[in-house]
């Protein structure tokens, strides 16, 4: 990856990918929680951080220095516990099905005396792959890795997926007995199923019907794809349920997000995160939107940037809004071009259409907040709130210096700047007063003409 940061810790679709198999690996038959152990090597305080916060039941233990899957594995055993079944997932393989994977222990399960099934893919491109090699009639013989493959064996398009069941108690016996005498100098997991073969155990191999599914990431390319193929079936499933996507292949579209039916999502729009759409929401193209919860019916105008918002039913936005964290919208209400919100509750039917920064404001309803407002909320070393009443008309060019008070029912005239409380339907301005000089305008051109 070429990268400081552990492969598999690299963000694909909204996480790490080690995050994707986590997800994958916690409830694998549908039935009680797993045991989840993570063997970690390279990086390993960035890995273990990671588990700290977001997998504090996972299990980890450490693979130092690092000798191949084999060794891998067999640092785990002492955390098996009272394991019957132990699958084996790849950290860098995140595309794999729940569905899948019940599908491989049910197989592992179908047959009395079973040593291990796997996955294996049909691949035009075999790579790097381990090829899975049959006899005549079918059954699996061994998986000969890259490096020690002939070249018939390279032909091979069948390929070891690396994801595995085994029988505890038969992966445990065998462990022991690998060796490292192959081109890599490591001990592979894949010679457990040679052992298998050998000792007569049935050894299965379970054909993955999509072969993006056992994809790793090895590289950014890989990355990129894998991140493609991610937003694809996040989107597909989001229009199944009944959302219109327009030009689908240009949305950022996280498998957190809910959108419910009837939400639009224009060309180039992202949303990330705990985002919540509610039905009949339109959001605009090139919105980025993160963590936000949209009620019904709101209309995002193209570009604008949301964060950490809730936007009530019936909500406008935009264009190039940009709506902060602590951002409450009640219904209807109007936030506009180049308006920056903080930490802003406006209540039902406010208008602020142009050009404004409000932070650290609560606003009544029906209040109309005009062009080039500020709420001046930093005095240098800490933030103050400003509180503004319902069916209060705000003039434009207005600075209220917190922490300042507005009635209900009051008017601001424009350009006053507002440092102390206006009482409720009051007429607050703040201005010096206009002075005219009949004749100034063309006695100052001449006076510039002539250079003086």
């Amino acid at each position: 990856m070429k990268s400081e940061r552990p492969k598999v810790l690299h963000e694909a679709g909204g996480r790490p990918l080690l995050g994707h198999v986590l997800s994958i690996a916690r409830m694998p038959n549908g039935a009680e929680p797993a045991h989840v152990i993570v063997v970690v090597g390279a990086g390993r305080e960035r890995v273990l951080e990671y588990l700290r916060t977001t997998a504090p039941d996972a299990v980890a233990v450490l693979q130092d220095p690092p000798r191949g899957t084999g060794d891998a594995v067999r640092c785990a055993v002492s955390a098996f516990g009272d394991a019957e079944i132990v699958v084996v997932l790849s950290g860098d393989v995140p595309l794999l099905r729940k569905q899948t994977l019940e599908n491989l222990l049910t197989r592992f399960e179908s047959q009395k005396g079973m040593a291990v099934a796997f996955l294996t893919a049909h691949l035009a491109d075999a790579a790097a792959y381990g090829r899975v090699v049959r006899d005549a009639e079918g059954a699996v013989t061994r998986i000969v890795e890259l490096k020690d493959a002939s070249r018939n064996e390279r032909e091979i398009r069948e390929v070891n997926a690396g994801v595995y069941a085994f029988d505890r108690k038969f992966l445990e016996e065998s462990l022991p007995k690998l060796t490292d005498e192959n081109a890599a100098g490591e001990y592979y997991l894949t010679d457990v199923l040679r052992l298998g073969v050998a000792a007569g155990r049935p050894v299965v191999g379970v054909l993955v019907e999509d072969p993006d599914e056992i994809r790793g990431v090895n590289s950014r390319m890989d990355l990129a794809h894998i991140e493609g193929l991610l937003f694809r079936a996040t989107a597909e499933r989001a229009m199944a349920a009944g959302a219109l996507l327009i030009r689908p292949e240009t949305i950022t579209l996280e498998d957190s997000v809910v959108l419910e039916p009837d939400t639009i999502l224009e060309p180039f729009v992202t949303l990330r995160g705990r985002t919540h759409v509610g039905r009949g929401t339109r959001i605009g193209q090139g919105t980025v939107v993160r963590d936000a919860q949209f009620g019904r019916d709101v209309l995002v105008r193209p570009y604008c940037v949301i964060e950490g918002a809730q936007v009530g039913d019936g909500a406008v936005l935009g264009p190039f809004a940009r709506l902060r964290e602590g951002t409450e919208l009640a219904e209807g209400a109007h936030v506009g071009n180049f308006v920056e919100t903080k930490k802003a509750r406006l209540g039902k039917g406010v208008k602020a259409n142009h050009l404004t920064y409000l932070g650290d404001v609560t606003i009544g309803d029906r209040t109309n907040v005009g062009a080039g407002v500020i709420t001046c909320n930093y005095d240098g070393y800490a933030k103050h709130v400003t509180t503004i009443g319902a069916d209060v008309f705000v003039g434009s060019d207005v600075q209220l210096v917190a922490p300042v008070t507005v009635g209900d029912g009051a008017i601001i005239g424009a350009g006053t700047t507002v440092t102390k409380d206006v009482p409720p339907d009051a007429l607050a301005t703040a201005r010096a007063p206009q002075k005219v000089f009949e004749g100034g305008g063309k006695s100052y051109r001449t006076r510039k003409e002539k250079g003086r």
